[in-house]
């Protein structure tokens, strides 16, 4: 499929799998490496268990669709309150994610994930956490001013967000 000009209600409707929308435009997204997703794929165990077990809302994989402001976002693994999720779950979510978690890729620039981070949080996202693989470590944002960098032996945790989770930064990474 091609870019092509469509409006952010077109796009929240169709299914347009390897991308998303912003800015007005199409944008395709890169296949993840292996790196990236086996990092995706412990986020998604670690904190989907807990939010599980403790019945808090739910836990979402990088297919699905939010809506960002005025772009269509997938973020890499995504959380929704249990109070917060839309009644309608056959479609996009019309509402941004309470926790939204992106892996950094290797075609990524630290202006374009710093962006994506700031576009979470002015879209109403509570925390987004940025996950880097080489360093091994994950940026927490909580605002524009509010912005804590965690590495390998310190706890991340979902403080407000995901009350009573936590994790060390390194089982991210193993």
């Amino acid at each position: 499929m091609s870019p092509e000009i469509i409006t952010l209600e077109e796009f929240m409707a169709s299914d347009y799998e390897s991308y998303e929308y912003v800015k007005g435009q199409l944008v395709p997204m890169p296949s993840p490496t292996m790196e990236h997703g086996f990092i995706s794929s412990n986020t998604v165990t670690l904190l989907n268990s807990y939010v599980r077990q403790h019945q808090l809302g739910v836990v979402f994989t990088a297919e699905t669709t939010f809506q960002i402001g005025e772009s269509g976002r997938k973020p890499d693994v995504a959380f929704v309150s249990q109070e917060r999720l839309p009644d309608n779950r056959r479609q996009a979510s019309p509402i941004p994610p309470d926790l939204a978690v992106e892996v950094v890729s290797p075609s990524d620039t630290v202006y374009s994930v710093q962006d994506k981070a700031f576009e979470y949080l002015d879209a109403g996202t509570k925390m987004v956490w940025i996950v880097e693989p080489v360093s091994k470590t994950v940026t927490v944002y909580r605002s524009r001013d509010d912005i804590k960098i965690l590495t390998r032996n310190q706890t991340l945790t979902g403080e407000d967000v995901v009350e009573g989770f936590s994790c060390s930064v390194a089982e991210i990474f193993e």
